[in-house]
């Protein structure tokens, strides 16, 4: 009896370590699904999260010139345009405010921040 309380101590000990390890996750991951390119409204992938599958001429009043962290989580390979370009007016024009490799996540960036208007997916920056 005393050896089977025991072990379900250690057990449950051993659940609670291993299931705060398996919470705590990579710091500063983005939640960004698989396939797409996603934009933030505040740094460090906080706030509303816009994302796409493909390119967007005209970004909704809600995230244009308001997006501070950016994450590319596209499907890469051999001849797919897999880089994002952010833009800092509608339809890719203005400048390019940040571009993004594939799998690439940015926190923040000072000069990219609150600027992006549109972005397309390209082969290369």
């Amino acid at each position: 009896m005393m050896h089977s309380k025991l072990f379900t101590a250690v057990a449950a000990a051993f659940l609670l370590f291993t299931g705060a390890l398996a919470a705590a996750g990579p710091a500063g991951a983005a939640d960004c699904p698989s396939g797409e390119f996603c934009a933030w409204e505040n740094a460090d992938y906080q706030g509303q999260r816009a994302n796409w599958s493909g390119d967007d001429g005209w970004w909704e009043s809600w995230i244009a010139d308001e997006d501070s962290s950016w994450a590319n989580h596209g499907i890469s390979g051999p001849g797919i345009k897999d880089h994002v370009k952010v833009y800092s007016r509608a339809h890719q024009g203005g400048h390019m405010t940040i571009c993004l490799t594939p799998g690439q996540e940015v926190n923040y960036n000072g000069a990219a921040n609150d600027n992006g208007d549109s972005h397309t997916w390209s082969v290369s920056c």
